[in-house]
C-alpha cells in the first residue's frame, strides 16, 4: 500500500509480435523489384527507390506487428483487450503442446492471434458467461512471463 493507501500499480508486460528475421529478409527483397522498374529510367534513381521501398516493406511489418500486454488491470492482445478479472487461469504452452493448441486443438469458440516463426501460446479461458468466446490463445515468445503478468495483474485486483 501507498501513503495514499492504494495499491501500486503491478508491473506490466509489452511484447512486440514483430516478424521472424527470415520475413523480413524475404520482405526486404521487395526492395531491389522496385529498383528494376526504374532502372531503365535512371539507375541512381532506382537505386535510391528501392533503397527506399525496401527499408520503408521492413518498416511496416514492423510497425503493424500486433503488440501483447499486462496493462492497467487489462490483456491486450494486437486490437483485442480484455480485463482480467473475467479470466480464468492462464496457461503457458510450448513445443508440441503449443503446436496442438494452434491446430488441432484451437477451439470453435477460441478467440486467436497466431503469428508463425513464434513457438510459444498462451491459452486463457474466459469466465464471463456472457461472451461468446470460450478462451483466447495466442502466440508469445515468452508464454512464461505473459502468464506470470497475468496471474500478478488479477492478483493486484
Amino acid at each position: 500500500m501507498t501513503a495514499a493507501g492504494t495499491r501500486p500499480a503491478a508491473a506490466g508486460y509489452r511484447e512486440r509480435l514483430s516478424p521472424s528475421l527470415w520475413a523480413l529478409v524475404s520482405a526486404a527483397v521487395g526492395g531491389p523489384m522496385v529498383a528494376l522498374v526504374f532502372a531503365p529510367i535512371d539507375p541512381t534513381l532506382a537505386l535510391v527507390i528501392g533503397a527506399v521501398a525496401g527499408i520503408a516493406i521492413v518498416a511496416a511489418l514492423i510497425a503493424t506487428a500486433p503488440v501483447v500486454a499486462v496493462a492497467g488491470g487489462e490483456l491486450h492482445v494486437g486490437r483485442a483487450h480484455i480485463d482480467v478479472a473475467e479470466l480464468g487461469v492462464p496457461v503457458a504452452l510450448a513445443g508440441e503442446d503449443a503446436r496442438q493448441a494452434r491446430g488441432p486443438g484451437l477451439g470453435r469458440g477460441a478467440w486467436h492471434l497466431l503469428r508463425g516463426g513464434v513457438d510459444g501460446v498462451v491459452r486463457v479461458p474466459v469466465q464471463d458467461a456472457d461472451d461468446p468466446v470460450t478462451e483466447w490463445v495466442f502466440s508469445s515468445r515468452t508464454p512464461d512471463r505473459v502468464v506470470a503478468a497475468i496471474r500478478r495483474a488479477q492478483s493486484a485486483r
